[in-house]
């Protein structure tokens, strides 16, 4: 168990030694969350959810029904609903899901993810090219890496564009849907 302060909010969470960042919040996933604004009107999908974090933190600023949480890892999807719970905002929907795969909504106006990027670039390719496609136009796609190069170009390829923060030693890549395709510069 764990225990975190996020921006006003305490939180405990429930965590595993086989989940990524056991023993405390990660210092990238808190870098985005603190540049992160959440509107009444968002539809959030945490992707790559883990543990929960990002989800329920999002659901303690503009509701549980808001707020999409999807993970590959069966394991990190049951404990971050555990977590939901424990944090006071039941009802979150979460998929266990390859990606997005098995996520069927569409509409998001905020997708936020920090993507395992110590491997190579599929996993994050397939968020990006798919979370592109599960966005409304003018929504917002936010990753965190330690990868600025490969990130900012497939951003600015899908796209247009990508603004770029740096906090703490991570990238910070917010980038927005202006059209219903694929930017491909």
């Amino acid at each position: 168990m764990i225990e975190a302060v996020i921006g006003q909010d305490r939180f405990s969470f429930e965590t595993n030694p086989e989940l990524f960042s056991p023993r405390s919040v990660d210092a990238g996933t808190l870098a985005m969350l603190a540049l992160t604004e959440f509107a009444p009107e968002d539809r959030v999908l945490d992707l790559g959810c883990g543990y929960g974090v990002v989800g329920i933190c999002a659901a303690k600023r503009i509701g549980a029904d808001r707020v999409v949480m999807a993970d590959v890892n069966p394991l990190a999807v049951e404990l971050a609903v555990r977590n939901a719970e424990r944090n006071g905002v039941p009802g979150i929907q979460t998929y266990v899901s390859d990606g997005l795969a098995q996520v069927p909504e569409f509409g998001f106006t905020l997708i936020l993810s920090n993507p395992p990027y110590h491997t190579d670039f599929s996993v994050a390719k397939g968020f990006i090219e798919k979370g592109f496609n599960k966005l409304r136009l003018g929504g917002r796609l936010v990753m965190v890496t330690k990868r600025k190069d490969w990130y900012k170009n497939k951003l600015i390829s899908t796209f247009g564009g990508v603004r770029i923060a740096e906090a703490d030693g991570y990238c910070i890549f917010t980038a927005v849907k202006t059209s219903g395709s694929f930017a491909r510069k």
